[in-house]
């Protein structure tokens, strides 16, 4: 098997993963203000995903490792192109982290409102910027080429690639509708999982909520994918946006009926077609060339899984390492998920505010 290709995939795995794991903790952030109504409503949300969200963002630490390893020109030329975005997620998610961890630790409103605003622009920041990154790898960014000496798999020579543009051409209209797609899609996953999640009122505002945030995710998603489709057609890219479409319609009419499960379930799939879409993308079309990058500079070299890749016998043990390891991972994640499935209510997390309150009441004579 052609490693470059194995890996390839791999690293679209990893960041699909993480997209569907840390979506709807970003979606259950930015929902935070608008449905929780109190102090208790917003435990609840937090709680939703307390158990999980460390380890669901652990995922892009791996995916970002084995980028590193596996493509170290591909990860050089991102991270120098779009390093201030990046640098913005990156202090986003350690603000979120800090408030999830932080928030209960102090007295008196003004404080645990201050955290959750932390939490909200540290879950909406990441999931707006996530698009707009993706949405400029596929679009492609100006490079330009040096030789680095050297010849790869198919015996062509091998290339350092620098990145030549400015910030402000990641801010292209096709990168910020990008971003404004995983925002709003993040958005109504994070509301599906909260119905899954809890009961009651708060059940029911999350509900009523993604019905609505579904009409925008509709309408950003089908311009976004329909642009990408248009734009770099690819039989693939085609059928994995079809079945993100198709996915969410389903999702958010059985939203309607309460059918909870099938709600969240079916918005994992659409995170999954609508990612895959996009990094299928990469690889069928642009004319077959198996891109990692498109160079928009005129007549300039594009980035492929080759010449942007590390060694054989880099990507050889990296298989091996991650033969042994994703299982355990897999494993523990579904077990993760099976043991924290019980819904949140209400009345337990009233219980223990008396419980602590009645604990702290001072004595009388």
């Amino acid at each position: 098997m052609d490693l470059n290709i194995l890996w390839f995939w791999i690293v679209g795995f990893l960041f699909i993963g993480y997209f569907v794991l840390d979506g709807f903790d970003f979606g259950v952030g930015i929902a935070l203000p608008f449905i929780g109504k109190d102090d208790t409503d917003r435990r609840i949300l937090i709680n939703t995903i307390g158990p999980i969200w460390d380890l669901n963002e652990t995922w892009v630490i791996v995916a970002g490792a084995c980028l590193f390893a596996a493509y170290p020109e591909w990860y050089g030329t991102i991270f120098a192109g779009a390093y201030l975005a990046l640098f913005v997620i990156l202090l986003a998610l350690i603000v979120r982290g800090v408030s999830f961890e932080y928030r209960h630790q102090g007295k008196g409103e003004q404080w645990t409102r201050w955290f959750d605003w932390m939490i909200f622009w540290g879950s909406a920041i990441p999931a707006l910027l996530w698009g707009a990154a993706f949405a400029n790898i596929v679009r492609g960014m100006p490079m330009e080429q040096m030789t680095a000496g050297g010849i790869d798999t198919t015996g062509e020579l091998l290339f350092n690639f620098n990145y030549t543009g400015t910030f402000f051409d990641l801010l292209n209209p096709y990168a910020l509708l990008g971003g404004l797609t995983t925002l709003a899609l993040f958005f109504y996953h994070g509301l599906v999982f909260i119905t899954r999640k809890t009961d009651g009122e708060l059940r029911d505002r999350a509900r009523q909520a993604a019905t609505y945030v579904g009409l925008a995710v509709a309408v950003l998603a089908i311009a976004f994918l329909g642009w990408t489709v248009v734009a770099y057609y690819s039989v693939p890219t085609l059928i994995f946006a079809l079945l993100a479409v198709v996915a969410f319609v389903g999702s958010w009419l059985v939203n309607l009926k309460g059918m909870d499960g099938w709600a969240f379930g079916l918005a994992v799939v659409t995170v999954i077609g609508a990612v895959a879409a996009l990094y299928s993308t990469l690889f069928f079309s642009h004319g077959g060339e198996h891109l990692l990058m498109k160079n928009l500079t005129e007549g300039g070299l594009d980035m492929t899984i080759y010449n942007g890749a590390a060694s054989d016998k880099t990507l050889g043990i990296m298989s091996w390492a991650f033969l042994v390891i994703m299982p355990f991972v897999l494993a523990y994640q579904a077990w993760s998920f099976w043991v924290f499935s019980k819904r949140l209510r209400r009345v337990d997390f009233e219980r223990k505010v008396d419980a602590v309150e009645v604990e702290h009441e001072p004595a009388t004579a």
